[in-house]
């Protein structure tokens, strides 16, 4: 059985008798044996996913099945799915089963879409590379020394792998694009608050937002028009009108394309990074899209910015999780301090504590107005600028990582490096704007290279048009 890219195609053969989607499941429990290796799944739901496989199929019998009828679609390991674990990957909340499912989880079994399993993750969604994970690092199947990125890297590698057709990340600082973007896969986040987030694990919560990884525009089209909308259960969310994406996907026009001239002249972006995206302009440019270099000088602001507050987040969401509320529980403590001490040690990794650490010191008295609130203006600052851009320019484009997959271990110890590597991506995510990574080929390595393109809050429909173009061509 060859890899199937899209779910088009394998409803075709459905629909043609020629494949049935147990037989498909049974498929992709074999690649997911085969690469075990690969440490992309926490978790597989044999049973539930065999039990959802023959209902749909049934449905598709009859012909009452849902949009998302023959796609198997892996969650990341931090999205609540009733009666299933969920850990967000830490030790903190091992063997936990979810009394709830999340609104993402809900809309995708509405439209019967089959649930494989719980994809690893860095822990609580708190690291640039899988290696976080307190169920091990994630590899790369391009070449398993390498991150796959993060911290949707069990995602990325579970869609790159061919272990499901589709797979949830959620974004916060770059999450679902970066490890795309290492995987040779298409990232997409979407305009925060177009998808509920409810019932996915917090980190940051004015950042969070759920993205589809895929290998075809069309399903990352159709799984934003299953995902977004309203929801009672989320304040956060928007009302906008969700539009039928994956009609309008023919509907490209040409765009006029800011390119962010200090992200392509970074000393940081590797060079055969740098030659790929500058071919694609070329390339944009003999299409008829207008192209021209645009200056954005808050970008030694992002990162900074993008760090003080979502720690600060990450001290008030994670502080539940003490032994006594949620999570690990340490039982030789003699007292409540000694408890609380002991079961946050023990329970969270390094990263997540260093995280927590540093929220709670831009948070506290001495500090807040210096560092948080100083963050908080910077913020409005990138978001009216990155604003300004959007009245000239339809797209904005930049890369998404500074180099392609680095290798495992080579940037765990310093935190300041991992950091940096998200210079280009916390661009949207600090504004809320809707942005995508895309393919770009591979370099000499034969590793996967990739580009960024941002649009303006709620038209995800224009991107998504541009991008099915763009990888049409």
């Amino acid at each position: 059985m060859k890899k199937y890219s899209s779910l088009k195609e394998i409803q075709a053969l459905i629909s043609q008798k020629q494949l049935t989607l147990p037989d498909l499941l049974a498929y992709y429990f074999k690649q997911i044996e085969d690469h075990k290796h690969l440490n992309a799944f926490n978790e597989v739901f044999f049973y539930s996913a065999e039990v959802q496989a023959k209902a749909v199929q049934l449905k598709i019998d009859n012909g009452t099945a849902g949009k998302l009828a023959g796609m198997v679609i892996g969650i990341k390991d931090n999205i609540c799915y009733k009666d299933h674990v969920v850990t967000a990957s830490s030790k903190m909340l091992d063997g936990f089963v979810s009394p709830y499912s999340s609104t993402v989880v809900t809309r995708l079994l509405q439209e019967d879409a089959v649930i494989i399993g719980r994809l690893n993750c860095d822990e609580f969604a708190m690291g640039g590379s899988n290696e976080t994970s307190y169920f091990g690092v994630v590899k790369n199947a391009a070449d398993p020394n390498l991150v796959p990125g993060g911290s949707s890297g069990g995602s990325a590698v579970a869609v790159q792998a061919d272990m499901c057709l589709a797979a949830l990340g959620t974004d916060t600082g770059g999450s679902v694009r970066q490890p795309a973007a290492f995987c040779g896969q298409i990232g997409l986040k979407p305009t925060y608050g177009r998808i509920s987030r409810y019932g996915v694990i917090a980190y940051a919560s004015s950042f969070d937002q759920v993205g589809p990884i895929t290998s075809s525009v069309e399903d990352a089209a159709l799984l934003l028009q299953v995902l977004a909308g309203a929801d009672e259960h989320d304040s956060t969310v928007a009302t906008v009108p969700v539009p039928d994406y994956p009609a309008q996907l023919q509907n490209s026009q040409k765009q006029k394309i800011g390119v962010l001239k200090e992200t392509i002249e970074s000393d940081a972006l590797d060079p055969e990074v740098k030659e790929a995206i500058l071919q694609s302009i070329s390339s944009l440019k003999a299409k008829g899209h207008v192209i021209e270099y645009v200056s954005f000088d808050l970008l030694d602001y992002l990162v900074p910015a993008y760090y003080i507050l979502t720690t600060a987040e990450a001290s008030s969401n994670l502080s539940r999780y003490d032994g006594v509320h949620y999570g690990y529980r340490n039982t030789e403590a003699k007292s409540l301090t000694e408890l609380y001490k002991r079961s946050r040690a023990e329970g969270f990794g390094e990263e997540v504590k260093r995280r927590i650490l540093l929220g709670t010191f831009v948070l506290s008295a001495g500090y807040y107005d210096a560092y948080y609130q100083k963050a908080q203006q910077v913020r409005r600052l990138i978001r009216e600028k990155l604003a300004a851009l959007f009245v000239d320019f339809d797209l904005i484009l930049s890369p998404v990582a500074p180099t392609a997959a680095f290798k495992i271990g080579d940037n765990v110890q310093d935190a300041l490096v991992m950091y940096m590597a998200d210079i280009f991506t916390v661009l949207p995510s600090l504004s809320g704007n809707p942005a995508i990574a895309l393919p770009l080929g591979n370099n000499a390595a034969g590793l996967p290279l990739s580009i960024q393109f941002t649009a303006k809050h709620f038209e995800e429909d224009k991107l998504l048009a541009f991008s099915h173009d763009f990888l049409s061509s």
